[in-house]
């Protein structure tokens, strides 16, 4: 098994949800996985997360311990000695450190990119929970947010927010010439009740024209978990 590489927390984890055309996506496809989709639909996923408490092979590093990520990632599976792996394919990520950026596009072949972000989280008993994360592409803000109920709770089993949120890989090609996998281990989520959300986003600027129709579409669903511990592991090639 490959050695642990990074250790953190990711919390307040916001998802809004759209089904795509599968030719959309097959380009991107990383070699030896195939889409993962949902009753017939293949998936993608805006998403919004504080990193807390990064440690890379147990270190922390100053001013790189907290952080929020923005990303559009899509879903495939791998088949490895007769069994399924479910994971992740990000088409591109957003954070504030270029110094993450390095590392994750050198040593895990990601598409990191690096703008100025805002997070922002408020819980209280009347209001409930208002998350948003915020990131400025060519001199515009972009946002998504939410407001949920509180509190928490438990993540159905066999329902939208299972599948969307129990990938537990992922994948990336390294420059065209093999695929890398690597695992990410964190227990269930619980999940807050959404009751509003805002999506802002240059879909098609950030991740492509492909995507640019995603702009002016409603998210199929909307989805906030509270996040917890994670550990992941160094990269194999497959």
């Amino acid at each position: 098994m490959p050695s642990l590489f990074l250790t953190a927390a990711w919390k307040k984890l916001l998802l809004a949800n759209y089904p795509v055309e599968r030719a959309s996506l097959l380009p991107l496809v990383p070699a030896g996985t195939e889409l993962d989709v949902w009753e017939g639909d293949a998936y993608v996923s805006l998403v919004g997360f504080q990193f807390r408490d990064v440690r890379v092979k147990g270190l922390a590093i100053p001013f790189h311990r907290h952080f929020p990520e923005v990303n559009l990632r899509f879903y495939v599976r791998y088949k490895d000695e007769g069994k399924w792996k479910r994971g992740v394919v990000f088409v591109r990520e957003i954070v504030p450190l270029r110094a993450v950026t390095f590392v994750a596009n050198n040593l895990f072949h990601e598409r990191y990119i690096t703008l100025p972000m805002h997070y922002h989280a408020h819980s209280s008993d009347a209001a409930g929970l208002e998350v948003s994360y915020s990131w400025k592409y060519r001199g515009r803000w972009n946002q998504l947010s939410a407001k949920a109920a509180v509190p928490a709770w438990p993540l159905p089993e066999g329902g939208a927010e299972e599948y969307i949120t129990e990938h537990f890989w992922g994948y990336a090609g390294g420059n065209g010439r093999f695929t890398g996998e690597y695992q990410v281990a964190h227990p269930r989520w619980d999940i807050y009740n959404v009751q509003q959300y805002a999506v802002d986003c240059d879909f098609g600027g950030l991740y492509g024209p492909v995507f640019a129709e995603l702009r002016d579409r409603d998210p199929a669903s909307v989805f906030l978990a509270e996040g917890s511990p994670v550990e992941v592991y160094n990269k194999r090639k497959i």
